[in-house]
């Protein structure tokens, strides 16, 4: 899933990652790792898809967290090994937000992959992203922090692109949205919140692996539990989703997350911001190659402008630096 692209310093400076990966990147092959995340996370809602014709939305999410914490562990551990040597281990309130986090990363998941069980790929890729202009307004109305004008324009573009998307802009109106695209909007408002609180969680902690092997481990006894109440479960089923929970597990939660973590160290910001927010056209994409998914040119306006209103947010901060270091000079 897309992060928002932050002008500043990284949330993940501290991060302790093993030798290898501290090799420099040059410009290109961070934008190039960067594309390839985009890639595997827009390629991900075709394996949650599938992944509910034999698994129940909750198993599957439980079981996809549960690898990917496994796959970020390595990481983590060794953190946990760093800060205990100098004394800054986690307390009991750095877990208890950790938890939180992990909660609000369920609720997200959760909400997500209930909707793909009446929506299609393409618009929960493109309705998913909805919560990045949804992260400064929520910032706005708990800390009292004046979005941007573009977020405003941004917000609006979203809701006339999310109508446009669901209904191909047929006289039908809200008749036309599916129970589907309703659950993947309301994902929006914990997948904001989780990205608004988990950067600070990391820089207070000091270790982005840790909290986001933590968060995991906590997204997936969550759903595990609700799964194995609700969801009726069998070894037959866990076995025809086993490439699903997989690709979604593996490389989405787990190494697409290490790999972000990497490339944006060595990549600008504005590149950041402008190559991950192609994970809504790349789950298009694969939405019409693997799942047969057409959309008209309603849906495709609707498309264009959730996009455009999107990389507006991303590039917003960056563009104001840029003008702000540029004008002294010309003065």
């Amino acid at each position: 899933m897309t992060q928002p692209v932050q002008s500043d310093a990284s949330t993940f400076d501290d991060v302790v990652i093993p030798s290898s990966t501290h090799v420099p990147l040059t410009r290109t092959r961070s934008n190039l790792l960067l594309l390839l995340v985009a890639l595997i996370w827009g390629s991900a809602f075709v394996a949650q898809a599938i992944a509910l014709r034999s698994l129940g939305a909750f198993m599957f999410t439980g079981l996809r967290f549960a690898l990917g914490a496994a796959v970020v562990a390595p990481f983590a551990w060794r953190e946990w090994r760093t800060l205990r040597a100098r004394d800054r281990q986690p307390r009991p309130r750095d877990l208890a937000h950790i938890a939180g986090l992990g909660t609000l990363l369920f609720l997200g998941s959760a909400m997500q992959q209930v909707g793909l069980l009446t929506t299609s790929v393409t618009n929960a890729g493109f309705l998913t992203a909805l919560y990045i202009p949804l992260v400064p307004l929520l910032a706005w109305l708990v800390q009292r922090q004046l979005p941007h004008w573009t977020t405003w324009a941004a917000a609006v573009g979203c809701v006339a692109g999310s109508w446009l998307l669901a209904t191909g802009g047929s006289p039908a109106g809200l008749a036309a949205f599916k129970a589907g695209d309703w659950w993947v909007i309301a994902s929006s408002l914990p997948w904001a919140a989780h990205v608004l609180l988990v950067g600070r969680a990391a820089n207070r902690l000091h270790g982005a692996m840790l909290v986001a092997c933590g968060q995991f481990i906590v997204c997936s006894a969550w759903a595990l539990a609700i799964g194995l109440a609700t969801e009726p479960v069998s070894a037959q089923g866990v076995v025809a989703a086993l490439l699903p929970i997989a690709y979604a597990g593996i490389l989405s939660v787990g190494l697409g997350f290490t790999m972000q973590v990497v490339a944006q160290r060595h990549s600008r910001p504005s590149d950041s911001a402008i190559v991950l927010s192609s994970e809504t056209v790349i789950a298009a994409a694969f939405g019409a190659l693997f799942m047969g998914e057409r959309i008209g040119a309603g849906g495709l306006a609707g498309c264009a402008l959730i996009l455009v209103a999107v990389m507006m947010v991303q590039l917003q901060p960056l563009v104001g630096r840029w003008f702000a270091d540029i004008l002294p000079r010309r003065a």
